[in-house]
């Protein structure tokens, strides 16, 4: 029997092709609408900055720079639609997730609505969570590889979300870290999970509780990043940060490369740099560079690895996402009414966090959780 093309051709064929997307429109907004989740399709680009017919990148931006673009319930509702709708088309080759502005990729949950809104409402909170979960899970479900574009600060919930993604491309004046244990809650939204399979134990035990900010060097030199590039653009040329220690790998017996020369995190970069500005050139070329990696291999087996590295990353994330909602929910009937309220009301008061050592005295004395000792740790209004 000969060969034929054309063999099962009388067998009944629908070749229009079918939709899979989900909806998600209702949860996008522009970057004129903050705060929102903005979802666009931007074309692929070829190494010489063609754009390639009918391929596309999906950008997922968080856009509420005011508030260093921290997430309100319907921006994580914008960001499971955007990941869940690029992993259902067929035209699009990867995802990029960023923030909007030049100070912050993201800063975690948005601390006003926690504290104004979901503080004492722990049912409320616990549907809130169910809502994150489902974001984290669109980021780690999604089938295009996922990259997590660091313009700024990846901080506790920012730092979650960013390290569901499969690679990190940072700008070297972004700094990442968590701050549960110092305003009211616990990295519970993928740190506990994720950070052990980033970095050694120790330092992924130091870093989710200390609430130490780490520069992006430092991290890049742990593992936790793929590339760190320079954003300081002068006449003279790009310049790399220059709060970063980068010149030397140990001085004194003691690693120094990519610590704070200040001790700290906070400070200007461009204060005594003459005409420097903020660009995303190199940022953008980085991204761009790994996309097009990604377009010249083959997607099902690209898809197939890297779904087989994610499993490590859900394997933990699987196992405790669920009691971490009920935790999560029940704390904020207790230390996340006092954290995320101290942070929210800092204008008001000049201090961030509660009174540590009284509170820490009081439950020693047996003291009930009540309005009593919340007002007796609570920073007071500035007369």
């Amino acid at each position: 029997m000969s060969g034929s093309g054309n063999a099962l051709a009388w067998m009944p064929r629908d070749n229009e092709l079918k939709s899979h997307l989900v909806g998600g429109n209702e949860f996008w907004g522009t970057f004129d609408d903050a705060p929102c989740t903005v979802y666009e399709k931007k074309p692929l680009l070829g190494p010489e900055g063609n754009e390639i017919p009918g391929l596309f990148v999906a950008w997922v931006t968080l856009n509420n720079p005011r508030q260093f673009n921290s997430y309100t319930t319907d921006m994580v509702k914008g960001v499971t639609a955007g990941f869940q709708n690029a992993s259902l088309d067929r035209s699009v080759v990867a995802v990029v997730f960023t923030g909007a502005g030049n100070l912050a990729f993201c800063t975690g949950g948005n601390t006003k609505e926690y504290s104004e809104y979901y503080a004492k409402r722990p049912n409320e909170y616990g549907e809130y969570m169910d809502l994150f979960n489902s974001m984290v899970d669109a980021i780690l479900n999604c089938k295009k590889p996922t990259i997590c574009r660091i313009n700024g600060m990846r901080i506790a919930g920012g730092q979650e979300i960013g390290m569901a993604c499969d690679i990190a491309v940072s700008s070297d004046l972004a700094v990442l870290g968590q701050a549960g244990p110092r305003h009211g809650s616990s990295p519970d939204g993928g740190s506990t999970d994720f950070l052990p399979w980033y970095l050694s134990i120790e330092d992924a035990m130091w870093n989710c509780v200390s609430c130490e900010m780490w520069s992006a060097y430092k991290m890049k030199l742990k593992g936790l990043l793929t590339k760190v590039v320079p954003v300081i653009w002068t006449p003279g040329g790009w310049v790399r940060n220059p709060l970063v220690e980068i010149d030397d790998y140990v001085r004194d017996g003691e690693v120094i490369f990519g610590e704070f020369k200040s001790g700290t995190w906070k400070g200007n970069p461009l204060k005594d740099i003459d005409d420097g500005e903020i660009k995303f050139e190199l940022l953008d070329g980085a991204v761009e560079e790994i996309i097009w990696k990604f377009a010249n291999l083959f997607p099902g087996c690209l898809i197939k690895a890297i779904d087989g590295i994610r499993a490590k990353k859900r394997h933990f994330w699987d196992q405790s996402k669920q009691t971490n909602r009920h935790w999560l929910a029940a704390n904020m009937s207790g230390e996340a009414l006092l954290g995320f309220g101290a942070f929210n009301t800092k204008k008001l008061t000049g201090r961030d966090v509660i009174d540590f050592i009284k509170y820490r005295q009081l439950i020693a004395e047996g003291h009930p959780i009540d309005d009593e000792l919340f007002a007796a740790v609570m920073p007071q209004q500035k007369k």
